[in-house]
């Protein structure tokens, strides 16, 4: 497959009204073949009729699965290796938090970080593992809410 020179990454604009509808059909294959739990073979013709065949483990198929769907739900998408060093920007966005307040979390120790001269950087499963804690946090607390209104019913 060929991009013109001009084109621009997925990451960086939302997909078109074709891309949508492209990961959508993608997606409704995927899913509807991956309930077997077995491997999945994918082919790709091209437009000479040459084809190509991979097989889709079973969690390779519930990835692309997962990101076909926000692609087709018109987001854009950013893939972040684990092993990447974020900015403090960056991880500001992953998060979706102001780089300030990421800041003050890594001065209370909240997430590891490491100093690179004078910048701050983050590897990405430290974020990562800080955002699945924040997260188990918010869930906890929100069920102890419902455990409590429950009770005043």
């Amino acid at each position: 497959m060929t991009f013109p020179a001009n084109a621009e990454e997925l990451g960086r604009r939302l997909p078109s009204a074709d891309e949508r509808a492209a990961a959508n059909r993608l997606r409704q294959i995927l899913a509807a073949r991956a309930a077997s739990g077995r491997d999945q073979k994918l082919r790709i013709v091209d437009e000479a009729g040459k084809s190509a065949e991979i097989v889709l483990a079973p969690a390779l198929s519930r990835l692309l699965t997962e990101l076909l769907g926000h692609i087709g739900k018109g987001d854009a998408v950013t893939l972040v290796p684990v092993s990447k060093m974020l900015s403090t920007q960056q991880a500001a966005d992953i998060l979706n938090v102001s780089r300030p307040y990421l800041i003050s979390l890594l001065e209370k120790g909240e997430i590891k970080h490491d100093l690179v001269g004078r910048h701050r950087r983050i590897k990405a499963e430290d974020l990562f593992a800080y955002r699945r804690r924040r997260d188990a946090e918010r869930d906890a607390a929100l069920s102890e809410l419902a455990e409590l209104d429950a009770d005043l019913l």
